[in-house]
């Protein structure tokens, strides 16, 4: 599902006009991202959980000349599945 599809179900499902649910989502969005901008933690319960984790500078090496590289320290950003949404995929898998 792409962005543009949500709009348009949210707008059919809650009877708004397209820019409405437009604007809904893209609140939605930029809420979850500026918590994460922040280094706050976002939990939907029932869907998951997106944060982030510390990577620690390392040594890494160039895979075509062999070559040792310094990789600088990251924040990785993860996304954990809830119990409700994983059970509800499981249950509808194939």
């Amino acid at each position: 599902m792409t962005k543009s599809q949500l709009v348009t179900l949210i707008a059919q499902q809650l009877k708004l006009t397209r820019k409405d649910a437009d604007a809904a989502v893209d609140t939605i969005f930029d809420s979850i991202a500026s918590s994460l901008e922040a280094g706050r933690r976002v939990e939907l319960r029932g869907f998951g959980c997106f944060g982030l984790k510390e990577r620690r500078e390392r040594a890494g090496r160039n895979p075509k000349t062999g070559e040792s590289v310094a990789v600088e320290a990251k924040r990785v950003m993860y996304f954990k599945t809830g119990k409700a949404l994983k059970e509800r995929v499981d249950n509808g898998a194939m």
